[in-house]
């Protein structure tokens, strides 16, 4: 009998329950389908994955496919192997023109297109998208309308207004707003307005190498967030990011709206349902009067090493696109409220009534290009530059700074400027001279101030104080 070929799978864990028992499933199935492989995933811890996959590639012996949170992209396409060539290699270019890959139906074409966009360079899809979420603002609809609001804000000057109306009510909640301390605030509020955080289109027409926080566009957004603060509408938990404290302030009904990603949809579902309140969902608000610039896209996506013989790297192909073939996709969706990434898992959703019945998960989707009111490909996409977490972080200090300390929002903000430069001037200087090996520049999340929360906390927050 002939030996199987193994398949090494690195994939961030992401502790939500039963989130790496369906992927362990997805590998039994395939191997099932293609007994001459043998898929070996590896659930680890997202936070370390990037440098893990690193470290591997220095000792020679690096996984077939590695998963890289979105803020490691530029990182990923920097890794070299020991032989100091590109670590990875572009799916497309692996995929060749194939429609079919061991009998897998290859998918990328029917990505959604600005999914495909984010993670391709010049037209050529580099990775294959895994996780996808982008910005959502939810409402308690019943605090809303006691207030006299008749529908979601749609600009920033309109969630002023509604905020103001909430504040109103006799027996209201304690604030109107909430969303985290967290850098995709700052990155979808630049990207409605058009703004960068780097150079050369935030490092999409050419290697950033220039940062600004302090832009017109992001001093536009912090002065609108310290106004909304100071005005007794913001709910600031003090704690960076603290996803499970503004969970727990929607489910409690401590505020009325609350903007996050489209991760939480089911989360935040479970609240309203839980509390006994109806629930609705719209796009972040963009500005009066400006065109909408575009949906920041966070989540993973899936990296093919070089270098692999023939039957490992078809093999790694076949596991990618049989990963996101419409059912697979679709039930990613409905387990996690992921994007669907295809226009195919999206119809299937459609086809079989999963919209109809859950109507607010079409936003995210039509969002990114999805079928069939697609927006289509966002003219501002997200930034691409080294230690990209890094500089998120920079931006958080430094808000929590403005909030709790009444720092003044331009000089702060140059501050913030200046210190996340020195950080991209460091990745810039270490991937010269020794590759992307420093752990600092391959962190994928930040919580400087703040607990890491695991999928069941979040599920404790749904209950609220009365669970």
């Amino acid at each position: 009998m002939t030996t199987p070929t193994v398949i090494d799978v690195w994939l961030g864990d992401l502790t939500f329950p039963g989130y790496m028992d369906r992927l362990h499933r997805l590998g039994a199935e395939f191997e099932k389908a293609h007994p001459e492989y043998r898929i070996n995933i590896e659930g680890r811890d997202f936070r370390n994955l990037s440098k893990e996959i690193a470290e591997a590639a220095d000792a020679g012996r690096p996984p077939a496919i590695g998963e890289f949170y979105f803020a490691v992209t530029q990182a990923a396409y920097d890794m070299r192997g020991r032989d100091g060539k590109p670590l990875f290699t572009s799916v497309q270019q692996a995929i060749a023109g194939r429609t079919e890959i061991l009998g897998e139906p290859v998918v990328v074409d029917d990505l959604l297109p600005a999914v495909r966009e984010h993670y391709s360079r010049d037209g050529d899809l580099v990775s294959m998208p895994a996780v996808v979420t982008a910005m959502l603002i939810y409402g308690n609809q019943d605090l809303l309308r006691a207030a006299g609001v008749e529908r979601l804000p749609t600009t920033w000057e309109e969630l002023e207004a509604a905020c103001e109306a909430v504040a109103a009510l006799p027996d209201g909640p304690s604030h109107a707003v909430t969303w985290a301390n967290h850098g995709l605030f700052f990155q979808q509020a630049l990207a409605v307005q058009g703004g960068h955080l780097a150079d050369h289109d935030n490092g999409r027409s050419g290697r950033a190498s220039r940062l600004d926080l302090s832009s017109k566009e992001m001093l536009t957004f912090v002065e609108y967030w310290q106004r909304l603060h100071r005005a007794g509408h913001y709910l600031y938990t003090g704690k960076i990011p603290d996803w499970e404290g503004n969970l727990k302030a929607f489910a409690d009904q401590d505020v009325a709206l609350r903007i996050t990603s489209s991760n939480d949809l089911n989360y935040m579902a479970q609240a309203a349902e839980h509390a006994g309140f109806e629930m609705t969902v719209g796009r972040f608000p963009g500005r009066a009067g400006e065109p909408y610039g575009g949906n920041i896209i966070a989540g993973t996506s899936l990296w093919l090493t070089a270098g692999l013989d023939e039957v490992t790297q078809d093999g790694a192909l076949a596991f990618m696109q049989f990963l996101n073939n419409p059912r697979n996709a679709a039930d990613r969706h409905i387990a996690s409220s992921f994007v669907p990434v295809t226009r195919s898992s999206y119809r299937l959703l459609e086809d079989e009534g999963w919209f109809e019945a859950n109507p607010y998960h079409r936003l995210a989707s039509a969002q990114l290009g999805g079928y069939p009111e697609g927006e289509g490909v966002p003219p501002c996409r997200g930034a691409l530059f080294g230690d990209f977490a890094g500089a998120q972080d920079v931006m958080t200090r430094a808000m929590g700074d403005v909030l709790l300390q009444g720092a003044d929002p331009a000089s702060r903000f140059a501050e913030a400027t200046a210190e996340a430069q020195e950080l991209l001037d460091a990745y810039e200087r270490d991937r010269v001279d020794n590759g992307v090996r420093n752990p600092e520049s391959l962190r994928v999340e930040y919580f400087t101030g703040a607990e890491a929360y695991t999928g069941a906390q979040l599920e404790n927050a749904v209950r609220g104080s009365n669970g």
